[in-house]
């Protein structure tokens, strides 16, 4: 009797500090990809990212239901379906300050110069130049109205929280297959998630994907969102020698597009 008490105690202690490490990687994760009021203690060190990468598709759960659930209130208000799928989006960006399009856009305008320092350079530097204000308008524009193509409020919601939740999952896997580009910056100090962590994120993904969609379009937005993410990786290793905060960033944004492109081909 006294053993299996012993056992059911450890057991426990096994399984809080198991709840309490989950809760603390989501709160991590949470603090740096949201502006949402976690305050995680004690507070957030840069190199506790890497292996909260694991809940990052949770993270994009938690921002597709804020926009998602925007954009069905609208829809309840009557408003057109173009208004709707932009109100959902301008949600979304709210709740994650814009951290993804800044990413974009930064990689769009340095991705292109002459030389690799030339490129982190212009990556870094705050200012947005043409090709990034394009790549915005084309990728914002084709997600609302790939959204607004949805029959009712309701199917355009949930395509938009599974392209916001799955498409978070593809940065854990950038951040495993890379090595950062400086030797300093987010990058370096985030640290690697192992294999597992990665490989966890990539499920959560996948699930959700299948939870929300039908199995043809979640095959297709998962096929799109990894050839994406493979050029995009490519890319980043060839023209800069790795990944930066801004290639993570620019990854996401364009795995949601692909994901929203696999689910609008099979809207009904």
């Amino acid at each position: 009797m006294h053993y299996h008490r012993a056992m059911t105690i450890h057991d426990r202690a096994q399984w809080e500090v198991l709840v309490s490490a989950w809760l603390r990687d989501f709160a991590v994760a949470g603090t740096f990809l949201t502006r949402l009021p976690f305050r995680p203690t004690p507070p957030v060190d840069m190199a506790e990212l890497g292996p909260a990468a694991r809940v990052f598709p949770l993270i994009g759960l938690v921002v597709g239901i804020s926009g998602g659930g925007a954009l069905w209130l609208a829809g309840q208000a009557g408003l057109q379906p173009m208004a709707c799928a932009i109100i959902g989006l301008a949600a979304t960006v709210w709740i994650t300050s814009a951290l993804h399009e800044d990413g974009l856009a930064d990689f769009v305008d340095g991705i292109g110069a002459r030389d690799r320092t030339r490129r982190l350079a212009i990556m870094r530097d705050s200012r947005i130049g043409a090709f990034g204000v394009l790549a915005l308008i084309f990728s914002i524009g084709l997600k609302a109205a790939l959204l607004a193509g949805f029959a009712g409020s309701g199917l355009m919601a949930v395509a938009l929280i599974g392209a916001a939740a799955a498409s978070r999952g593809v940065m854990p896997v950038l951040m495993f297959a890379l090595t950062p580009a400086r030797a300093d910056g987010l990058g370096r100090d985030a640290g690697r998630p192992t294999t597992l962590e990665m490989g966890t994120a990539a499920a959560f993904s996948i699930t959700i994907l299948f939870i929300l969609f039908d199995w043809q379009p979640t095959l297709l937005a998962l096929a799109l969102a990894l050839i994406s993410t493979t050029v995009l990786g490519w890319l980043a290793q060839r023209r800069l020698g790795g990944y930066t905060g801004d290639v993570l960033g620019a990854a996401q944004q364009v795995a949601e597009v692909c994901i929203l492109i696999a689910a609008g081909a099979y809207a009904v």
